[in-house]
């Protein structure tokens, strides 16, 4: 909340051509010794703090570990819990591999993508409105909501409850998922399912041709020209591209929730799923 009301603030200043907050500030401490001294105190602090609550609090441990039996449901420390309910709509190797990657190679990439220096040494929005709200939607709205979906509201079999519900350990949840090439050809078409693999998921594969491929090129000839001309077409490519990989976590949830969509691709001849 501080961090947004002073870009608030210094938006509104830039507005009334009025200096911001920050100008004139002369606040700059050496790293060494006056950064590195505070950092080493508190350190010490912390350390005795956290040393003192150990041995007073006691910790909620269960019984030793059996591996003849599995606690249900088995969760995944809380910061590996996103990854764990993104399980639940994505195939293993995009939820386990690609996703982090793409996050971990996302971070790295930022400082070569984005070059603007305006907001640097300040608070502001307006003249960073896409890195911040990119961030913000990708962290808080993204991680944030898979963490606490599996922290709070994954139960027995990993189903789902509400709140306040009571975690039955019988609870049946009818398997209803289905793909995107059992609603097109049986559903719409009325039809059977081809045996081809290629024929079969055609729907699906340009569905994502046309997501990863044409809208990119549609958005920077469009309401995105001024980005792709800032950026450039390589820059920009891996932008959208990262943007597209993020936004399709909450695209395929709102599918899986409201339709039970599974998979857009489903190819188990190469266990190739998205």
């Amino acid at each position: 909340w501080l961090a947004f009301r002073q870009a608030a603030v210094n938006d509104q200043r830039m507005e009334e051509d009025k200096p911001l907050t920050e100008a004139g500030s002369d606040d700059k401490v050496l790293v060494w010794p006056d950064l590195v001294y505070i950092e080493f105190i508190a350190l010490v602090l912390f350390t005795a703090f956290l040393t003192v609550w150990a041995i007073l609090l006691r910790a909620p441990l269960e019984q030793p570990a059996d591996p003849n039996i599995a606690p249900n449901p088995a969760k995944a420390p809380w910061y590996f819990l996103g990854l764990q309910e993104m399980l639940v709509y994505f195939d293993p190797w995009l939820a386990g591999v690609v996703f982090p990657g793409l996050i971990v190679v996302g971070l790295m990439a930022v400082p070569f993508i984005d070059k603007n220096p305006k907001g640097n040494g300040y608070f502001t929005f307006k003249e960073r409105p896409f890195a911040i709200s990119t961030f913000m939607f990708g962290f808080i709205v993204l991680w944030a909501t898979l963490i606490v979906l599996g922290t709070f509201l994954r139960g027995p079999n990993w189903n789902f409850y509400g709140p306040y519900e009571f975690w039955d350990l019988h609870k049946l949840v009818p398997l209803t998922n289905i793909q995107l090439s059992e609603i097109v050809w049986s559903r719409w078409l009325g039809i059977g399912l081809p045996h081809f693999w290629l024929v079969r998921e055609f729907f699906g594969i340009v569905l994502l041709l046309l997501y990863f491929i044409a809208l990119p090129i549609w958005t920077a000839k469009g309401w995105l020209r001024k980005y792709f001309d800032k950026l450039g077409p390589v820059r920009y490519g891996i932008t959208i591209q990262l943007v597209l990989w993020m936004l399709l976590v909450p695209i395929k949830m709102y599918l899986r929730w409201t339709i039970n969509l599974k998979y857009f691709v489903a190819i188990p001849e190469f266990f190739f799923n998205i």
